[in-house]
C-alpha cells in the first residue's frame, strides 16, 4: 500500500442540522395530513401535546471501543497494532420527550460520572504476521465524555389495524458519542523473551473518539397490564440500523517527539433495546432498560510526528469497532 504525505487532516462537510430539520418536517407533515377521526378511534393516545423529562443513570458493562491497523510495508501483516479501550463506567443525564397525537420527538444527553473504567486498556503489536511480540496493559481513566441521542417516531398502529395493546412506531434519528480516555500506570511485556518487562508510569495514551450514527428502525410498546395483572406496566422494544462516521485521535505520550495517529472511518451500527416501564401516579413513571450497540467501521490511518518530519497515511488493515452493553434506570415526570 503506497504512503501519501499530508499536511492536515481531511475536512468533511457535515449536514447534521439539515438532517434533523428534514426529520421534523417529515413527521410534522404526516401528523398534519393524518385523518384525526381514524386516529382517535384506533390509538388510545392523548390528543394534546405533552412533555416529559427523566433523570437517567446508565452503566456500561462488558463494553469496549477498539481500533487496529496493518503494516503498509512488506510483509504487510494485519494487524500491526491493536488498541482496546474499556468503557465499563457510569453515566448520568436527562431524557426528554415531546409527544403529539401522531408523533413524538426526543432528546437524551448523558455524561460520564466516574473517572476510572472497570477493566484494563490493552495494547498489542505484531512484528511479523504469525506472532504477537509486544503486549501491554494499563489502567484507564475516563475524562469527561458524552452521549447524545435525538430521535423522532411516528404512530402507525391504527393504520395497520393492530390491537390496542400493541403499538408500532417507525423511528429515525442521530446518535453522537464522544469518548475521552487516558491510559496510565501500565506494564509492557516482551512476548519474544528478548527483554524483560517494562513499567509504564504515568499517562501513556490520550485517546479521543467521536462517532456519529444516523439511524432508522422500529419502536414498539406492548401493554402488559392485562397478562400480568400489574396496572400501567409496558414493555418497550426497539431495533435500528445506523450509518456511522467515526474519528479517532491518539496521542502516544511515551513515544519520542509529539506522536499522533488519526483514523477517519465509515461503517454501520446495529442497536437493540428492551425495557419495562411502570407508571407510579401523579405524572411519575420509572423505567428499566437494557441496550446493546455494536459498531463496525473501516477507513484511513494517519501517522503524524512533526518532530521527526513524519506524516503518512494508508488504509491497510484499518478497522475501528465498539461493543456496548448497558443497563439504565430512568425516573420520569410527565407534564
Amino acid at each position: 500500500m503506497a504512503l501519501t504525505a499530508q499536511t492536515s487532516r481531511p475536512f468533511r462537510a457535515r449536514c447534521h442540522v439539515p438532517l434533523i430539520v428534514l426529520l421534523l418536517f417529515l413527521f410534522s407533515s404526516l401528523a398534519v395530513e393524518s385523518p384525526a377521526g381514524a386516529f382517535e378511534e384506533g390509538v388510545s393516545t392523548p390528543l394534546t401535546p405533552s412533555f416529559s423529562v427523566g433523570a437517567k443513570i446508565k452503566y456500561l458493562f462488558k463494553s469496549h471501543t477498539s481500533y487496529e491497523f496493518g503494516n503498509p510495508l512488506p510483509p504487510c501483516q494485519e494487524p500491526l497494532s491493536r488498541l482496546e479501550f474499556p468503557l465499563d463506567t457510569w453515566w448520568a443525564g436527562l431524557d426528554m420527550r415531546l409527544r403529539f397525537p401522531r408523533f413524538s420527538v426526543g432528546l437524551e444527553a448523558l455524561t460520564s460520572v466516574k473517572q476510572n473504567a472497570h477493566g484494563e486498556f490493552e495494547d498489542s503489536d505484531w512484528d511479523n504476521p504469525d506472532e504477537k511480540t509486544i503486549y501491554s496493559t494499563s489502567q484507564m481513566r475516563v475524562a469527561p465524555s458524552y452521549m447524545v441521542r435525538f430521535d423522532a417516531d411516528l404512530e402507525v398502529s391504527d393504520w395497520l389495524s393492530l390491537p390496542g395493546w400493541l403499538k408500532i412506531r417507525p423511528v429515525g434519528g442521530m446518535r453522537y458519542q464522544r469518548f475521552n480516555l487516558i491510559s496510565h500506570d501500565g506494564i509492557q511485556y516482551d512476548l519474544t523473551g528478548a527483554s524483560g518487562n517494562a513499567l509504564l508510569p504515568g499517562e501513556g495514551i490520550r485517546f479521543k473518539q467521536t462517532y456519529w450514527h444516523y439511524f432508522v428502525g422500529l419502536r414498539s410498546v406492548i401493554d402488559l397490564s392485562r397478562p400480568t395483572g400489574i396496572p400501567s406496566l409496558s414493555l418497550n422494544l426497539q431495533a435500528d440500523w445506523a450509518y456511522v462516521e467515526g474519528m479517532n485521535e491518539d496521542n502516544h505520550l511515551l513515544r519520542a517527539g509529539r506522536r499522533f495517529t488519526y483514523e477517519d472511518t465509515y461503517g454501520e451500527a446495529w442497536h437493540c433495546s428492551m425495557g419495562l416501564k411502570k407508571e407510579l401516579g401523579k405524572g411519575f413513571s420509572i423505567g428499566l432498560d437494557g441496550d446493546y450497540l455494536t459498531v463496525s467501521t473501516t477507513g484511513n490511518h494517519r501517522l503524524l510526528n512533526r518532530t521527526f518530519d513524519i506524516d503518512m497515511s494508508f488504509s491497510n488493515g484499518v478497522k475501528v469497532w465498539s461493543d456496548q452493553l448497558s443497563l439504565s434506570l430512568t425516573l420520569e415526570y410527565r407534564f
